[in-house]
């Protein structure tokens, strides 16, 4: 009805209380822009699943590798989809890579952002387990330098966290709070990063040369600037593996217990988080792999700094009290 609307009327409906916020509506706010992130990630996962190694027994063989350590009834459903997908790796692949396409496709368009996310916490759920055999956190061979507890789960939570709907109530302190409201959001935050540092610190992680080897391992096929950055980095940390870990879990304890600062404090800890992110994503991860022709995503150093920047401190806007008109003013002029 608003198209065929005479001018006057719509001049008079755009000066209602309101109607500012009403015609701002189309522009993109700050969880859209976060959506849009989401959604980039989503297809640079579906173009790197394209690649030729994905069409390869390499890849399949990744995928059984995630069984090892793993108890029975987490290893044996990830042992069975691996047999799966060599038996018709072309067809599935092609398959995983399109539906990763796909879902970022339908979060990048407004009408099916909903069904996406929706179907992107169900995807996530089952890479999770069948492909990463739950990010092999329950082997205790893990390390948050290297991706635990796995980048598929954090693809779930941001789903969640970024879910376009909105509590009522109080205006939210952050966009991760817009659905599932601060209480809750705040406590999947602090679960996430007391679990890195943990992870930190298990006996595995501790060892003298264990974060030394871990990213020296990341060199192989990498481009020579990069192989170099990792050789760099892994040399500082040489024998330095007791020391590293406890630096690192303590930063993660800190970035955890952030989120229930007040918002100048909040900002620093969620810097931290997005320098460690960027740390942990060049160094530990080497960018995902994802220059060697073989990385599958970019593993969780950019999905943990867009978490990150799902909490950030929204500025809390009080509503302007509503003017009255005098007597006799025209009704079409604007209110302010």
């Amino acid at each position: 009805m608003s198209e065929i609307a005479a001018p006057g009327a719509r001049s008079a409906w755009r000066s209602r209380p309101g109607t500012r916020a009403e015609a701002a509506r189309g522009a993109p706010d700050a969880r859209r822009l976060l959506q849009l992130a989401l959604a980039g990630i989503w297809l640079l996962d579906g173009v790197l699943q394209y690649q030729a190694f994905m069409y390869s027994k390499d890849f399949t063989d990744m995928i059984s590798g995630t069984a090892a350590g793993n108890p029975g009834v987490v290893a044996h459903p990830v042992t069975w989809n691996a047999t799966l997908v060599q038996h018709h790796l072309v067809l599935l692949n092609t398959i995983f890579a399109t539906i990763q396409v796909l879902l970022g496709l339908g979060i990048a368009w407004r009408p099916t952002v909903r069904v996406a996310l929706a179907a992107s916490v169900a995807w996530s759920l089952g890479v999770w387990w069948f492909g990463e055999g739950l990010g092999m956190v329950l082997t205790g061979d893990v390390s948050p330098v290297n991706g635990a507890p796995g980048a598929v789960i954090l693809y779930a939570l941001l789903a969640v966290l970024l879910w376009p709907a909105d509590r009522p109530g109080r205006l939210a302190p952050f966009v991760a709070a817009r659905a599932v409201g601060a209480p809750v959001a705040r406590a999947l935050w602090l679960v996430l990063w007391l679990s890195l540092a943990y992870f930190a610190l298990l006996p595995g992680n501790r060892a003298p040369q264990a974060l030394h080897d871990m990213i020296a391992g990341m060199t192989d096929g990498e481009p020579g600037w990069l192989a170099a950055l990792d050789r760099g980095a892994a040399s500082l940390v040489a024998h330095q593996g007791l020391a590293a870990s406890i630096v690192l879990a303590v930063a993660l304890v800190i970035v955890a217990v952030g989120v229930y600062l007040p918002a100048p404090a909040a900002r620093g800890t969620l810097v931290l988080a997005i320098v460690i992110s960027a740390v942990i994503w060049v160094f530990g991860e080497a960018f995902g792999a994802i220059m060697t022709g073989g990385g599958t995503d970019p593993n969780s150093g950019p999905l943990l700094a867009l978490l990150a920047l799902c909490y950030w401190p929204a500025r809390a806007v009080a509503p302007a009290p509503a003017r009255t008109a005098p007597a006799g003013a025209d009704e079409g002029m604007a209110v302010s």
